[in-house]
């Protein structure tokens, strides 16, 4: 889970190395975002000559959280961090390398070109 103000690392190769949450777009009552939710995020660190800059607004998808999401059959996932993707406005990822695994649930969600530029899929 995600929420406003926290810190998540790029799991891209935009040149961000950690954003901001700033909005979650699940819905009005929504203040925690999860797994496959979109999210509004402001660039603090970034590589210089990179494709996003430092106070850059990107718009990402959450694609790894430490809080434990259940899945359908029972089990459970976590990860040992909070990482996104940066996408644009089609949903299709800004950089063209996706660094560590994922979650099967982003697939699921219809981010078929992030999870199949993924490394590992969970």
């Amino acid at each position: 889970m995600v929420q406003l103000r926290s810190i998540i690392r790029s799991a891209d190769n935009t040149g961000a190395k950690s954003i901001q949450i700033i909005h979650v777009y699940t819905g009005s009552r929504h203040k925690k975002g999860t797994i496959g939710d979109i999210v509004m995020g402001v660039v603090r660190q970034a590589i210089p000559n990179s494709m996003v800059n430092k106070k850059d607004k990107v718009k990402l998808v959450i694609v790894r959280t430490k809080k434990e999401i259940r899945r359908s059959d029972g089990s459970y996932i976590r990860f040992s961090d909070n990482a996104g993707v940066i996408i644009d406005n089609q949903k299709n990822p800004r950089g063209t390398r996706i660094f560590g695994p994922i979650a099967r649930e982003v697939k699921q969600l219809g981010f078929n070109k992030i999870a199949s530029m993924a490394k590992e899929v969970y």
